[in-house]
């Protein structure tokens, strides 16, 4: 069955809905703030899940639990704040284009850290991957669309963010490997851990109430809460189902 490919394809559409959503949200809400509130939304709504369907005991290991926490907080902590700055900079569709160096840059790492071979073809595809992006980032940008016209700090966030998601990626599949463990465990434990992150960076910023000001809008807050839907509750729950069955 085609089941963690078809995971895979529905994750990267749910992603690819979230970052124009996020992409709007971005001009009023920091990159840190946003990021904590759509993990927030989605450990709501995944422990909800969990509750209505009784699956209140994971069987994992201390040494899955590890990794599965580390690829949260590296990926989803880091990764995803750095995508949202990316956002910020490159505009949505060149972000989104960045963020496609996540699945080379994935396959890279595993074949370093879990020796999984690379065929030709699969070689192929990175260059082209990379190329393409390359070309694309190249282009010249119109004034009007109200982004960066240097594209550098852009590149060097969405580089980040494309780096951070794939060595979570990597970590967790490396702990989903050889367990029974539901996806929606390992995609709540690796939520927690990239929030524990977050809630210490908007500490130390200080003056929290003022940053997370901006959600006091019932309009913003609608739109984050689709958001963390599609993208966080949905898309890293068919990520976890990707990373288990492909």
């Amino acid at each position: 069955m085609l089941r963690g490919e078809i995971a895979a394809l529905t994750a990267a559409f749910l992603w690819a809905l979230s970052t124009v959503l996020f992409g709007r949200l971005g001009k009023s809400i920091s990159p840190l703030v946003l990021n904590l509130a759509k993990g927030s939304i989605a450990i709501a709504l995944i422990t909800l899940t969990l509750l209505l369907r009784a699956n209140l005991y994971p069987e994992l290991s201390r040494v899955a639990v590890f990794w599965l926490l580390l690829s949260g907080a590296i990926g989803i902590g880091l990764g995803d704040t750095a995508y949202f700055k990316a956002i910020n900079s490159l505009g949505a569709r060149r972000a989104l284009l960045m963020e496609s160096l996540a699945p080379p840059l994935t396959a890279l790492i595993a074949w370093l850290f879990l020796g999984e071979m690379l065929s030709e073809i699969a070689c192929l595809g990175i260059f082209l991957t990379i190329a393409g992006v390359a070309w694309v980032i190249a282009e010249r940008v119109p004034v009007s669309e109200g982004i960066s016209q240097q594209p550098w700090p852009g590149i060097f966030w969405g580089l980040l963010a494309a780096l951070g998601q794939a060595s979570g990626a990597v970590m967790s599949r490396g702990a989903l490997a050889d367990t029974v463990v539901d996806p929606l465990w390992s995609g709540l434990l690796r939520i927690v851990a990239g929030v524990a992150v977050l809630v210490i960076l908007v500490s130390l910023r200080g003056r929290v109430i003022a940053q997370l000001r901006p959600l006091r809008s019932g309009q913003l807050l609608t739109v984050v809460v689709l958001a963390a839907f599609l993208g966080t509750y949905l898309g890293v729950w068919l990520q976890q189902v990707s990373f288990k069955y492909t």
